[in-house]
């Protein structure tokens, strides 16, 4: 996908260091960034696109695979996290342009629904709503409208308490 100079791709090896540069500068912080490292080694539907600008990697997202406890549902889920922008490409809406990509990405393979913990109303632009009104937890200590999730396949999901994969509990 291109919109002018911005261009958003699927990761190459070459791209991982900086990737991992990204995703520490706009955190301010390495958690995330090792966290996407962590996913990555993990390859469990693995979805992680950058968006270069001039071909400087100037954001990034990724999904990775997590599980709803007591879900009947066996189907597809995955996280958006995190999602990252250099701080001097924010508010370009470089990062709308990544979750746009990603979720159409997701559609293509299948996937059932994408859970996001984040700003409300910036997911929501997108599609998301509040997990609880499908009767999903988080695992994790978060606003109830900071939860959110997007059925792409509708009525695949059945209530119960998502489940992050490893790495995210090491974070």
């Amino acid at each position: 996908m291109n919109n002018g100079a911005i261009t958003i791709r699927p990761e190459r090896d070459s791209d991982i260091a900086t990737i991992h540069a990204v995703e520490a500068s706009a955190f301010g912080r390495e958690d995330e960034a090792v966290l996407v490292d962590a996913l990555r080694e993990l390859n469990q539907d693995f979805i992680s696109l950058i968006a270069s600008l001039e071909d400087e990697i100037a954001g990034h997202i990724c999904f990775s695979r997590v599980t709803i406890e007591g879900s009947a549902s066996a189907g597809i889920v995955l996280a958006l996290a995190p999602l990252a922008v250099l701080p001097e490409h924010q508010r370009r809406g470089i990062g709308s342009m990544l979750v746009q990509h990603g979720l159409q990405e997701c559609k293509r393979r299948h996937v059932d629904a994408v859970f996001v913990v984040g700003d409300p109303r910036y997911y929501s632009c997108f599609g998301f709503r509040s997990a609880s009104e499908i009767d999903v937890r988080c695992e994790f200590d978060v606003q109830d409208d900071a939860f959110k999730v997007i059925e792409l396949r509708e009525d695949r999901l059945s209530r119960g308490v998502l489940r992050y994969s490893q790495p995210f509990h090491q974070v």
